[in-house]
Formats: structure tokens, C-alpha cells, sequence
């Protein structure tokens, strides 16, 4: 073990790296590792009276969540629940790892990410990586073949987080799907539905929700000369249009994964289109795609999707663009993404694979749903093989939560992190006994009511609790309120006062506040 004195020079050298990082100001993470080193030297010739000194932080890729923040996401999470029991869905939960070859094997190019647990003598487990596996497995152990199912939970992935933006290692997921035998694209249509209503009642700003098939994708592939063993490779690469530029694309093509600059050009004219109906209708009419069975199976699709879009009042929203492909490999069909467009409240910076994405005229800021449909994946998992189709859609719930955030802060209303309808006060001394009779009088009569935990308050104090924390009501008694079978009811914002019966308050302060 190395002696004192070179562990004092190692805290020296490691404490002029971390005032050198906080200079610069480098980023939470590098400084909380450089820091942790740093305490691991001090450690070892002992803290404070020999105690272990740690850094109090959360695992990289992690956050904690204040009240503020948990209120926000409670009225996120309660606006997308709405919609999805509108639309008729039951709901389930899946456990938050499954075993390791259960994952294994169905994100393509991203099963690199997926979180395995240390071996502990028994089953080989990962941490899931998303919904959409389990539900599959669920589907597959439990023979079900019907269903329409939200499942909102978290999943984790071993990604290089840019938290700041909305990306994390643990991060939660909102997931619609509909299984079942049915005729083409009505599910898929009423997915896309969903998006459109779950966006538009959060007010993130303006959004496109971008359409393909993965039977076009691979139908293009095919004419424009890409092996079959390379379409789920090439298909990756295309994915990555989003967010670098199509000559970086091409090169990563030709140059990495070895394809021709020939079939390359091609692709590339055909990933610029964007359209709707009309752009599937001449695609049918192309010479190279018409060559194609499954990319024309795609593309009567794609128009028989819009047909009911236009049913739906939502292909205002909506565009067929050639260059979505989605990397993960279960898509069999329709696959689709929104993003949010410059007319955003707030002016977010988001990022995708630590590649920056500034908000600018036009530019999408990033991806806030995504989804399709993947009629294979069920099978995988019965041992007979039977499939069972399936659509869905994913809400990137903490990209939405990072936008309502900034809006929070930049809006100068105060977001209320209790639900609290009535404080119960006093005016003068000796009143605990009754403030705690009327307060369980009122807990019992289903109203959100709070009292001060101290004999004596001041009524200065009590009011002015119910401004911070937004309380719309106060419940004031006095020797003449009670002998007068009365309570002053005071509403907090206008500071009137009106004496109501005991018998009717409970009532009368459900009607005052019944939006709360």
C-alpha cells in the first residue's frame, strides 16, 4: 500500500483536477467523478475521526424529483391516462426485470444498452429495456390474443444520458397497444389519433407526426440494390437521419457497414420525399417501387391509413416521410414518430445520442412519441409459433416532462404541489382541541383539509402558510364562532370573509372548491 506521504500528493493532484473542472465548469457528472476519487484518496489516511467519507449523490443517468416537479408529471401522467381509458384501454404491470434471453436478441443495433444484473447463482436477468417486450412475453405466457392495454412504468437503458434534455438511465415509459386480428389500419389510425389528442391537450407547442412501413423501407432497400443481409444494418444508418446530415449517412453507409455508393445515391432520393397520400399514390405508379411486392402491400396500406386519418381530423399533423425507419427490429409495418416542431413555448434544446438539436426556425426538437406495428414479435415467444398482431405507441413522457418544466419556470404561476382545499386556524389561544375536532370533521367528510401542528399558532403565520402554499380556503374558529355554532370561512386570494354553519361547511367548501 502506498505510504502517507504519496497519498497526500495524490489528493493534492486530484484536488487541482476538481477546482480545474469547476473553473472550466465541466458537467455534473465529470465533477462528481473526479470528486469521488478524490474523497476515495482522503479516505484512505482517514476523514474526520477515521470516519468513510462518500459523496451524496444520485447513480449517473438518475434524478430525484421535488414536489414542484412531481406535480407536473402527476398532471402529465393524469392527461395521457385520460386519453388512453378514452379510447377504452385496461391496464397492466409487468416486473422490472425479466430474464436475460427474454430481451435478448430484439432491439437490433441497441441491445448493447440493455442493463444485465449480476449473476446470482440462479435465472440470468436484465433490467427491461422498454414495455414492449415484456407485453409481448406477457401476451405470449398468458395466450392472449385480444387486447387494448396501457402500461405507464419505468425502463432503463445503459445510454451516456445528456439529463439535461430529457434523457436518463432509468427513465419512465407510456405505452397504447392494441392486439388482435383486425382489418387493416383502423388500430394503427386510432394510434396515431391518440398522439395527436395526447399532444395537442399538453400544449408543447407545434408537432408533426411522421408515417412510413417498414415494408416500404425494405421494398426501397430491395430496388435500390441493398443485400438482404444488410437491410436492418442500412435501416439503422437511415434512422439516423433525424440528427446528422445525409452525407454523414451515406458515408457511414459506404464506408462502415460496406455498402455501394450506387445503391446509396439511390436511397438517398427517395428518403428526401415527404408527402401524404398523394406521395404513396406515386410511389404505386414508380417504376423501381411498383417492381416491389411488399413495398406496393405498404403503400396501399400507407393510403388506406390516411383515408381514416382524414376520418379522424388529424392529417393536418400528419406526413409520409420516406427517411423514418425506427431502429428497432420487432417493426413489421406502419412505424411512425412526433416531433416537436420550432413553435415550442419554450425555447428547448434537446438531444439525441449526445448529438445537440437547437431549436431553430422550422427544425424539430426532437422526438416526443414513436411507435408501429410489430406482428411477429408475440410469436417469438409461443412455442408454437402463433402470432399475434400487434400496433402501439410510446409517449417520450421525460422529454414532455423537461418541456412543461421550462414552462413552469418561465410562467410566473405557481405550481401547487398539494391538493389542500381548507387550513384550519385559529384567532386566539386554548383552540387546539376544537381546530382538531373541526379538521377530523372535515377529513371525514372527504375534504382536503390541514391544521398547525402547534398549540398556539399565530393567525399571521397560519394565513400566511396558506400562501405559500397555495391553500384557496381558511377555516377560522374563535369563542364566538363556536358559541355561535358558526365558522369563518375566509377565502385566501380576496381575504373576504363570510360565517357559515357547521352543519353546511362542508359543503360550501366543496362548492368554492370544486376545480381544485
Amino acid at each position: 500500500m502506498a505510504d502517507k506521504a504519496q497519498i497526500q500528493d495524490a489528493i493534492k493532484t486530484q484536488g487541482e483536477v476538481v477546482r480545474k473542472l469547476k473553473t472550466e465548469k465541466a458537467s455534473k457528472e465529470q465533477i462528481d467523478e473526479e470528486v469521488a476519487k478524490l474523497l476515495k484518496l482522503k479516505a484512505q489516511i482517514g476523514g474526520d475521526e477515521g470516519k468513510h467519507q462518500f459523496t451524496l449523490k444520485t447513480a449517473k443517468g438518475t434524478r430525484d424529483y421535488n414536489p414542484k416537479q412531481m406535480a407536473i408529471r402527476e398532471r402529465v401522467f393524469n392527461t395521457i391516462i385520460r386519453c388512453f381509458k378514452r379510447h377504452g384501454a385496461e391496464t397492466i404491470d409487468t416486473p422490472v426485470f425479466e430474464l436475460k434471453e427474454t430481451l435478448t436478441g430484439k432491439y437490433g443495433e441497441d441491445s448493447k444498452l440493455i442493463y444485465d444484473l449480476k449473476d446470482q447463482g440462479g435465472e440470468l436477468l436484465s433490467l427491461r429495456y422498454d414495455l414492449t417486450v415484456p407485453f409481448a412475453r406477457y401476451l405470449a405466457m398468458n395466450k392472449i390474443t385480444n387486447i387494448k392495454r396501457y402500461h405507464i412504468a419505468k425502463v432503463y437503458r445503459r445510454d451516456n444520458p445528456a439529463m439535461t434534455r430529457g434523457r436518463y438511465r432509468e427513465f419512465y415509459q407510456c405505452d397504447f397497444d392494441i392486439a388482435g386480428q383486425y382489418d387493416p389500419m383502423i388500430p394503427d389510425a386510432e394510434c396515431l389519433k391518440i398522439v395527436h389528442e395526447i399532444l395537442s391537450e399538453l400544449e408543447l407547442g407545434d408537432f408533426r407526426i411522421k408515417v412510413n412501413d417498414r415494408r416500404i423501407l425494405d421494398g426501397m432497400f430491395a430496388v435500390c440494390g441493398v443485400p438482404d443481409d444488410k437491410f436492418r444494418t442500412i435501416c439503422s444508418t437511415v434512422d439516423k437521419l433525424d440528427k446528422m446530415s445525409w452525407e454523414d449517412v451515406k458515408s457511414e453507409m459506404v464506408n462502415e457497414k460496406g455498402l455501394s455508393e450506387e445503391a446509396a445515391d439511390q436511397i438517398g432520393q427517395y428518403v428526401s420525399m415527404q408527402g401524404g397520400m398523394d406521395l404513396a399514390e406515386r410511389l404505386l405508379q414508380d417504376a423501381k417501387m411498383s417492381q416491389s411486392k411488399q413495398a406496393c402491400a405498404g403503400l396501399t396500406d400507407m393510403k388506406q391509413l390516411f383515408s381514416y386519418l382524414q376520418l379522424f381530423q388529424v392529417t393536418d399533423k400528419v406526413v409520409f416521410d420516406l427517411s423514418l425507419a425506427r431502429g428497432l427490429d420487432y417493426y413489421t409495418g406502419v412505424i411512425y414518430e412526433a416531433i416537436l416542431t420550432q413553435n415550442c413555448p419554450v425555447n428547448v434544446s434537446a438531444t439525441q445520442n449526445g448529438v445537440d438539436e437547437k431549436a431553430e426556425e422550422g427544425v424539430s426538437v426532437g422526438s416526443v412519441a414513436g411507435g408501429g406495428r410489430y406482428d411477429g414479435l408475440v410469436g417469438m415467444f409461443d412455442p408454437k409459433g402463433r402470432k399475434v398482431p400487434c400496433v402501439g405507441v410510446s409517449i417520450g413522457i421525460e422529454r414532455v416532462f423537461s418541456i412543461m418544466e421550462q414552462k413552469a419556470e418561465a410562467s410566473a404561476r405557481k405550481v401547487r404541489t398539494t391538493e389542500t382545499q381548507v387550513m384550519v386556524a385559529s384567532a386566539q389561544k386554548n383552540l387546539l382541541n376544537e381546530r382538531l375536532r373541526l379538521t377530523a370533521e372535515l377529513w371525514n367528510a372527504g375534504i382536503k383539509t390541514e391544521v398547525m401542528y402547534k398549540k398556539n399558532p399565530k393567525l399571521l403565520s397560519q394565513l400566511q402558510h396558506c400562501e405559500d402554499s397555495g391553500i384557496p380556503l381558511v377555516a377560522i374558529l374563535g369563542e364566538q364562532e363556536l358559541k355561535d355554532g358558526v365558522v369563518k370561512l375566509r377565502t385566501v386570494h380576496s381575504r373576504e370573509e363570510v360565517d357559515v354553519s357547521r352543519a353546511e361547511l362542508a359543503e360550501e367548501i366543496k362548492k368554492r372548491t370544486s376545480d381544485v
